[in-house]
């Protein structure tokens, strides 16, 4: 899993409330459990007008325009900034992993539902909290502003404007360290493989029926 500790980027203002994970990444193209190659379907219902199909070859399929990510100035975002309840609907954890293959880091909302909040952490994706305020003022100065940029630092737990406003977040220690580590539920469990070898060996002798080391006759 990438690590996440600062982050630099173009904010892409998605003003939008309410957006789910089939609006984030459509259940048609839920049939590979890789991780990558989904940013291209990203939003595909609102980023194009036909209608997107898996494995399908998107370099010429009609943009809608009026959406965010198709316009020049977006196109290279890094840090989404959005509504609240944002990610809410299904469990799919190829919401995070569409995100980040697009090529962002971190959202920005007042709300996430959950299970997605929870799936950004075990994706390298950091899901960031701020009033909703605060994240009206965002969306104003990207407006007003082209190549609109924030700073997002885990370690220190702070978004930073380019005027050098800074807005604290709140996150739980244990995430935060995973993902300044670049741990996900995988790397954790290897952290502990010597003490898994040593239990599966006592295991084997406390009870060797378990590992067909006994047969029957």
């Amino acid at each position: 899993m990438n690590i996440f500790n600062q982050h630099t980027g173009i904010v892409a203002p998605l003003d939008r409330a309410n957006v789910d994970t089939d609006m984030i990444i459509p259940k048609q193209f839920l049939k590979s459990i890789k991780r990558s190659g989904f940013g291209v379907y990203l939003f595909d219902e609102v980023r194009y007008l036909d209608e997107g199909v898996a494995d399908q070859d998107c370099t010429n399929r009609p943009l809608n325009k009026e959406f965010i990510l198709n316009q020049a100035r977006f196109t290279q975002s890094s840090v989404l900034l959005a509504r609240v309840n944002f990610g809410c609907g299904s469990s799919r954890e190829h919401a995070p992993w569409a995100l980040e293959d697009f090529g962002f880091r971190t959202v920005i909302a007042p709300s996430f539902a959950d299970i997605f909040y929870n799936n950004c952490f075990k994706n390298g994706l950091l899901p960031v909290v701020l009033s909703e305020d605060i994240i009206e003022q965002l969306f104003v100065e990207c407006a007003a502003t082209e190549g609109y940029e924030l700073s997002v630092d885990l370690e220190r737990q702070r978004v930073t404007t380019p005027s050098g406003e800074e807005f604290p977040f709140v996150v739980e220690a244990f995430r935060k360290h995973c993902l300044l580590n670049g741990l996900d539920d995988i790397d954790l469990t290897l952290q502990s493989v010597g003490a898994i070898k040593a239990y599966e060996e006592q295991r084997k002798k406390q009870a060797p029926w378990l590992f067909g080391a006994i047969k029957g006759d």
